[in-house]
């Protein structure tokens, strides 16, 4: 099995409660350089002073019409260029849910493709709420995702009720091109399960947890895999 140090490589270490202080911020920075994580991602209005504070370091990821999706295309647009502007390297934005609900695809895929347009340069990762889609949606979504041209399609926010499963990564990978990578997010709490993502072909994994547990490692080579429940991207 892959060992924490590597598995962190693969992590976008997430601190999106609302509540957030600039120095958690801080800390998450230092705690994303320190493992070597592939991000630190944070909320929109701390993108600026995470890229002061981190310069060249590390990269930013934000998020876009979180958590729920609703917002209209144009103010997805504004925040994705506001973002970019301020220092972020890559965005996660949600799919608008109440579209898809409706079968409105065509309107689907030009809030995503409008928000890859506007993010030109920079990651694109698409959430699109896995606990709360049909089989079918999800695969319709894989297809749309992929033609728009973004970098990821991504399992959940991490804030609603569920979070990334195994079985959701083996149907998006299934029904995804190669070129569309997978990162997998909300309740990913332990090595094995992170391992198993990967191997089940996620290229990114949202977490706080595992930094924790790298953490609580060094400070206590024995200490129990069950870092606090906290909501994460």
């Amino acid at each position: 099995m892959m060992e924490l140090e590597q598995i962190l490589t693969y992590c976008d270490h997430t601190l999106l409660k609302p509540e957030a202080k600039a120095s958690e911020v801080r800390k998450a920075c230092d705690e994303a350089i320190r493992f070597n994580c592939a991000s630190v991602c944070v909320p929109p209005c701390h993108v600026a002073g995470a890229r002061r504070y981190v310069q060249n370091r590390m990269r930013i990821c934000t998020v876009v019409g979180f958590p729920h999706g609703t917002a209209t295309t144009a103010v997805k647009v504004f925040e994705t260029k506001d973002a970019i502007h301020n220092g972020a390297d890559e965005i996660d934005m949600v799919v608008n849910l109440s579209m898809v609900k409706d079968g409105c695809w065509a309107e689907v895929a030009n809030d995503i493709r409008s928000v890859r347009n506007a993010s030109e340069g920079a990651v694109l990762k698409v959430i699109i709420e896995c606990c709360k889609l049909t089989d079918e949606e999800k695969i319709r979504l894989c297809r749309i995702v992929a033609d728009c041209g973004a970098d990821f399609i991504k399992t959940s926010t991490g804030f609603a009720e569920g979070g990334a499963t195994p079985e959701d990564v083996v149907l998006m990978r299934a029904n995804a091109p190669e070129s569309l990578k997978i990162k997998a997010a909300g309740g990913i709490s332990s090595v094995e399960d992170a391992a198993q993502f990967l191997t089940l072909g996620c290229s990114r994994l949202g977490t706080s947890r595992l930094v924790k547990l790298a953490l609580e490692r060094e400070q206590s080579p024995e200490a129990e895999e069950n870092p606090e429940n906290t909501p994460e991207n």
